[in-house]
């Protein structure tokens, strides 16, 4: 994989956004790869948390947690305290026994809606896996096997509900695009009316035009 080391070095410069955590969200299209990226950007931050709003979210409503993510996560942050939230179970469908997350310099949150309209004002910023959806289902799709197809035709037609609703992308300062051996990421402010330009592991993330 590509060197990691140079984006979370960027990402640990930046201003505190909730209490003295850099909020980075992950979003993109399930299926994407943001669990296996936030992974391995955690480790290069030296094992940063990593909140999964996989976590957050049940069968019931895939993407009615902004409250419970604002009462168990952004309030105790933003006051510098430890989070703490009880995970659903997704083959049980109950909620298991609560998780702490510590409000560490930086913290990621990675899922479906990461970037949604309620989460962005607590992010220092967001970071979108640039693959389409249809690309991303499949290979959602083939990951989970046919057991999972019902759950699968839910899921996209509530993702695509969502994001027509409360788009993520436009808002996105960063673009990860996954290759054969790594990552590459385009810096991309979202109010600056210029051609995007690529950056790669020797180039400073979060270049602004003046």
């Amino acid at each position: 994989m590509n060197d990691l080391s140079p984006l979370a070095a960027r990402l640990r410069t930046l201003a505190p956004s909730c209490g003295p955590v850099r909020l980075i969200g992950v979003d993109g299209h399930a299926g994407s790869g943001k669990s296996t990226f936030a992974s391995r950007l955690a480790a290069a931050l030296g094992d940063a948390p990593v909140l999964h709003l996989d976590d957050l979210a049940t069968h019931a409503s895939f993407f009615a947690w902004v409250d419970r993510l604002q009462a168990q996560v952004i309030e105790p942050m933003s006051r510098g305290e430890c989070a703490r939230y009880a995970p659903y179970d997704w083959s049980t469908r109950t909620l298991a026994a609560p998780r702490s997350l510590e409000p560490a310099p930086v913290v990621l949150i990675e899922g479906v809606g990461a970037g949604r309209r309620a989460l962005r004002p607590h992010l220092a910023r967001l970071l979108w896996m640039d693959l389409a959806a249809a690309e991303s289902w499949e290979r959602g799709r083939r990951r989970d096997g046919p057991a999972l197809s019902a759950f699968w035709d839910g899921w996209t037609a509530a993702e695509t509900e969502h994001f027509s609703a409360d788009p993520s992308r436009p808002h996105a300062e960063t673009l990860i695009l996954q290759g054969p051996v790594g990552y590459k990421w385009l810096d991309r402010p979202v109010k600056a009316a210029r051609a995007n330009h690529l950056v790669t592991e020797s180039e400073h993330l979060g270049r602004r035009d003046e």
